[in-house]
């Protein structure tokens, strides 16, 4: 298959979350590239899903929004995966996640070194590399990965401290919240200082290039090399705030390969993030239209 460029490559987990209304594709690496492809940038899914009923409704789901499968992998032993996701009275979610399935098993095939090195940015996170057999194979991909983005995304009880700080090594770029930046804080036996101090000192000591901190409401943070940029959050009336994150992450890459400067880099981030939290679930149906006048319209409120 020819694949034109620019393209994006997201790494691990798509599954279903289970919510009380009903059922929708997820996975922090699928959201993200649900967005990507949405921008009008070219995404390739790199996962597996089980010989199931469930991965089969996947694949119709993923097809109906017009992303190539591929790339996802087909698994004749372990389960498609489902997440069992509970929203509290802030809207806030929290998630129980299920051991041993598909993409807990996604290997690495000779055609994705091509993939993966060709490609504008590789998109990972840490829960996909909890178990052996995917962990391995991320690995070797980062190896070939031109631009390294490393999508933090603790999720409880997968959380491995050496494994977190391997993979800070490998990334170029890193996205975390207030709150894995004072985890990873304490990873490194430091007390938290200020977001400042605290990002210069894991930008050093794991020799990353850019990080990217998230706040909600309080807005984001660029630090790029020597220099850092601070950005409000676009105000509005919130639904969920599930898949935000990765809708922020999708508007940072989608212009970050364009080589844009940092200010229209996270204007689009923010305004993405915002764009998604008004709306119900992480990959809520939409038109590039309707987020463009969102983002238009915030810009005036702004």
């Amino acid at each position: 298959m020819s694949i034109q460029k620019p393209y994006v490559v997201c790494f691990g987990e798509v599954l279903w979350d289970i919510f009380p209304s009903g059922s929708r594709a997820g996975g922090a690496p699928f959201n993200a590239a649900y967005h990507i492809y949405k921008k009008g940038t070219e995404v390739q899914m790199l996962s597996r899903i089980g010989h199931d009923d469930l991965g089969n409704r996947l694949l119709q789901q993923i097809g109906s929004w017009g992303i190539t499968a591929e790339y996802i992998q087909i698994d004749q032993e372990h389960p498609t995966s489902t997440v069992v996701a509970h929203i509290d009275e802030y809207n806030e979610a929290t998630y129980e996640i299920i051991n041993h399935v598909a993409w807990d098993y996604i290997e690495f095939l000779p055609e994705h070194e091509k993939l993966v090195s060709e490609a504008d940015a590789f998109i990972f996170g840490s829960l996909s590399a909890r178990n052996e057999k995917t962990r391995e194979t991320l690995f070797r991909l980062l190896d070939h990965a031109k631009l390294k983005v490393f999508d933090v995304n603790f999720r409880p009880p997968f959380i491995d401290v050496n494994l977190i700080k391997e993979l800070l090594h490998k990334a170029d770029i890193v996205k975390m919240n207030k709150a894995e930046m004072r985890q990873i804080m304490q990873f490194l036996s430091e007390e938290y200082r200020s977001e400042d101090e605290s990002a210069l000192y894991i930008q050093q000591h794991f020799n990353i290039r850019e990080i990217v901190l998230t706040k909600g409401s309080k807005g984001a943070r660029y630090f790029t090399g020597d220099q850092n940029y601070g950005f409000p959050a676009v105000p509005v009336s919130v639904a969920d705030t599930v898949g935000s994150g990765d809708a922020f992450l999708a508007g940072f890459v989608s212009e970050r390969i364009k080589g844009s400067s940092p200010e229209p880099i996270m204007a689009e981030a923010t305004a993405l993030g915002a764009f998604i939290t008004s709306k119900a679930g992480a990959c809520p149906e939409y038109e590039a239209e309707e987020f463009h006048q969102f983002k238009h319209n915030s810009t005036i409120a702004l």
